[in-house]
């Protein structure tokens, strides 16, 4: 049985500036997207193709902090560095993705790497938020760095595309991020007239982001830089490219508990909200110049 497409959600209308380094369009949540009905998945920020011109400033967002959920962040060009107050650095070149765990509390600083940044160019991101049960958020933080060496490939038929696998299981071939809940996250390049068939746990929460091209996706057209939002019926999704086409398959599991968050902090209850805070005012996450 074919997975029923709910609804297409168009590319928000103007950017927003995140720190001065990520120009992104915000998909969720938000409007007709809760938490709730996007579980496990928090949000979507979309750094679409931008050209940044040379600089010696690094561009970026400054010290702010995370606590008990998880950050992926997607390279598709350029370069992203990071460090944190527990003294993890690394740098996120295209085609990478850094998985980390906030869990019971980090500081975190992320900005462009130093040569991309000197010599300017085209940048293109997502950030994906991911939440993690209750049992979970007290877990110490920690990165899983998923280099193009770890991701799992697999070519399609003629040549005609590869599916990416980073976390979950996609026909059999499971990809390297561990996840604390189900989690399915594919990042697909599709070549004119490819057409890729697969299935997805009817349980699951289903969405498909085109980053470029066109696809038709259950015979139904979702343009560049559109999000199709699935129903929970049904398990089967085909996907024919109408152009070249790069795209996010994200699907999980939904977390039935109660969410309460604010900026950074995404608890169950507003007294553990409130505590997260006041942790948080405490130093309590550690330092980080």
């Amino acid at each position: 049985m074919e997975k029923a497409i709910e609804k297409i959600i168009s590319r928000p209308v103007h950017p927003g500036m995140v720190g001065d380094g990520f120009r992104v369009y915000h998909y969720f949540p938000g409007g007709p997207i809760s938490q709730r009905r996007i579980s496990p998945f928090l949000m979507l920020d979309f750094a679409a193709e931008f050209e940044f011109p040379p600089s010696q400033h690094l561009r970026g967002v400054d010290v702010h902090p995370h606590k008990g959920f998880e950050t992926v962040t997607i390279a598709y060009q350029g370069a992203v560095e990071h460090h944190d107050s527990a003294g993890n650095h690394g740098i996120i070149y295209p085609g990478e993705v850094q998985w980390m765990t906030a869990g019971s509390g980090i500081l975190h600083k992320e900005y462009h790497e130093r040569e991309f940044s000197s010599k300017g160019g085209k940048f293109e991101m997502i950030q994906l938020w991911v939440n993690l049960p209750a049992r979970f958020k007290t877990e110490a933080p920690h990165y899983q760095a998923l280099t193009n060496e770890l991701i799992r490939e697999v070519t399609l038929s003629e040549d005609l595309g590869v599916v990416r696998v980073i976390a979950g299981n996609y026909n059999g071939i499971k990809g390297p991020a561990n996840t604390y809940t189900p989690v399915n996250l594919w990042d697909i390049r599709l070549k004119k007239g490819a057409d890729l068939r697969t299935s997805i746990d009817e349980s699951h929460t289903t969405a498909i982001l085109i980053l470029h091209g066109q696809v038709a996706v259950n015979g139904t057209t979702v343009p560049e830089h559109h999000m199709a939002l699935f129903g929970q019926e049904g398990t089967d999704i085909t996907i024919h490219a109408s152009k070249d086409a790069v795209l996010l398959v994200m699907s999980g599991e939904p977390i039935d508990e109660p969410i309460a968050s604010y900026g950074p902090f995404v608890m169950n209850t507003q007294a553990e909200l409130m505590e997260a805070m006041e942790e948080f005012r405490a130093g309590k996450f550690g330092t980080l110049d």
